[in-house]
């Protein structure tokens, strides 16, 4: 059995580790309300501009803009997107086995261009010697900013229409509760038709909406692609961010409370040591009481 000493030791190990624990946890709790709030507001801009679109490309034909034409996939770009730190469950480990499995899965895919997106993910794919994008954006999610999507969507979007790329796939995690992030895998390049969204039906009895654009479509449609394509990475990055700090609060909260049964455990094993220790020593007293007597 360990030692008085050494249970103490292992005591307050654990206690300010649980210390560490319920501060870390407060400070993601707090860093996920401001997170959420930034996916709240970006809601509105994200409805708006999916029905535009939708709107003025139903009336260009596909083959008009380069950001929409398919080609057979041989070459591809994979956004990885993790976060910057750790000690937050199994949120980075799951992105990684969602990359292995989608590689596994597309036998077609000639090459692969990893864009690791966060630390974690270009630390990963770094000593697994893949072929990584010329830019990075390791420790981004301190503060994600529009500049970095926008940055990502032109880096991609000159792959595309210069053909070193036949499609752009994102592997990331999105936010759905506090204990639920869910790993998507999205087709972000080329841009169907589909992924741009339908506007939302009208109320029963309202006519359709129509609207007359100035200047032509053709036109708006070349300025909206790119700018959707920025707002969609934008979305994965702040998803991201807040699927992040919520695994990291719910890891914390376990671990907590793991701390907490730790200590009840090593208490009570640290009073039944001293009680032993003390009725060792009561029973030598009274031994050697009864032997002076004799």
């Amino acid at each position: 059995m360990a030692s008085l000493l050494d249970i103490r030791r292992r005591l307050k190990s654990v206690k300010n580790t649980q210390q560490i624990t319920r501060a870390m946890k407060m400070v993601s709790a707090a860093k996920l309300r401001r997170a959420q709030d930034r996916v709240i507001a970006a809601r509105p801009y994200a409805k708006a501009l999916r029905e535009v679109l939708a709107s003025v490309s139903s009336r260009v034909k596909e083959a008009q803009h380069p950001l929409l034409a398919a080609r057979e996939e041989k070459h591809i770009a994979l956004l990885v997107v993790e976060g910057d730190k750790g000690l937050a469950g199994a949120f980075n480990a799951n992105i990684n086995r969602a990359v292995a499995a989608l590689l596994a899965e597309k036998k077609e895919w000639e090459s692969v261009t990893i864009l690791p997106i966060g630390k974690r993910a270009f630390d990963y794919f770094r000593r697994r010697k893949a072929a990584l994008a010329p830019k990075t954006y390791p420790g981004i999610f301190a503060r994600v900013e529009y500049s970095h999507a926008k940055e990502i969507a032109d880096y991609l979007t000159a792959e595309f229409v210069e053909g070193r790329i036949d499609a752009a796939y994102a592997v990331y995690n999105e936010f759905k509760s506090v204990m639920t992030q869910i790993v998507r895998r999205d087709r972000i390049l080329p841009i169907s038709r589909s992924e741009t969204g339908i506007a939302e039906a009208a109320p029963p009895g309202a006519p359709p909406v129509e609207y007359i654009y100035e200047p032509d479509p053709e036109t708006i449609l070349a300025k909206l692609l790119p700018r959707y394509l920025e707002f969609v990475i934008f979305r994965m990055l702040l998803e991201s961010a807040a699927a992040e700090h919520g695994a990291r609060m719910t890891a914390m909260e376990s671990a907590t409370k793991n701390a907490g049964d730790m200590i009840d455990s090593l208490t009570l094993t640290y009073n039944r040591a001293r009680q032993a220790r003390i009725t060792k020593e009561l029973i030598e007293i009274v031994s050697g009481a009864a032997a002076l007597s004799e």
